[in-house]
């Protein structure tokens, strides 16, 4: 990575001591690599949730199980609570967690944060673990997404920082209803959406990119499902 890519990162200082869970934008395969590298080098172990077809790539399989990540099967629900299970054990043992929240690389357009899964914000109400947002800018431009080859001339240089964890206090103490997850959810979408607008320089669309539907809608789901059922 130092030889490949310049960098630039800022709040370090925002990590908890121990325990927490990252959650991160994802622009490019390389992203992994960029923000393990930030956090293994500011003292952490970094422990990713990713995706279980990747553990069957010959010789990257061996190396994610030596570096103890942590497969997720999607479709398969007992052996995602199985990798949740891991990922609590990871935490009480003092342990990072670095999780896509979108679930795979970015579709919007212009590549902002799209619409968020549950897991990350279910995993840091059910644990109590820190959620902290790492946001980063500027590796897509040495490996695009879903390119095969790198451009590494001329230089380039990826900016990322460490957010202040994201607030759930309030939430906490609730059941673990869909409400709740929807609110702690778009609280990691905001996060994100914030960071990478910082580092972009630039305002962020008023609506939400949302995969399913191939379009942007709404930030706020509650307040939209509320005004559509008082409208019907």
């Amino acid at each position: 990575m130092n030889l490949a890519i310049g960098r630039q990162w800022r709040g370090a200082q925002n990590l908890p001591a121990s325990g927490f869970i990252a959650v991160t934008n994802h622009i490019s395969e390389l992203d992994p690599l960029a923000v393990g590298h930030a956090v293994y080098s500011a003292g952490y172990t970094p422990h990713f949730l990713a995706k279980d077809s990747l553990f069957r790539v010959p010789g990257l399989g061996a190396v994610a199980r030596g570096l103890q990540q942590i497969p997720v099967a999607r479709g398969d629900r007992t052996a995602a609570n199985r990798s949740l299970e891991v990922a609590r054990e990871v935490l009480a043992a003092g342990g990072v967690i670095i999780i896509y929240p979108e679930g795979t690389l970015s579709r919007d357009p212009e590549q902002w944060p799209m619409r968020c899964k549950t897991g990350a914000a279910r995993l840091a109400l059910s644990t109590g673990a820190p959620l902290v947002p790492i946001t980063h800018w500027g590796v897509q431009d040495f490996l695009p997404p879903y390119a095969k080859l790198p451009k590494p001339l001329p230089r380039k240089k990826y900016r990322l920082t460490v957010g202040e964890a994201i607030n759930l206090e309030d939430l906490r103490q609730k059941p673990l209803r869909r409400t709740v997850l929807t609110e702690a959810t778009q609280r990691v979408e905001q996060a994100l959406t914030q960071g990478v607008a910082q580092l972009r320089g630039e305002q962020p669309p008023q609506d939400i990119w949302d995969r399913a539907l191939n379009q942007r809608v709404p930030r706020n789901q509650l307040k939209a499902r509320q005004s559509k059922e008082n409208g019907a």
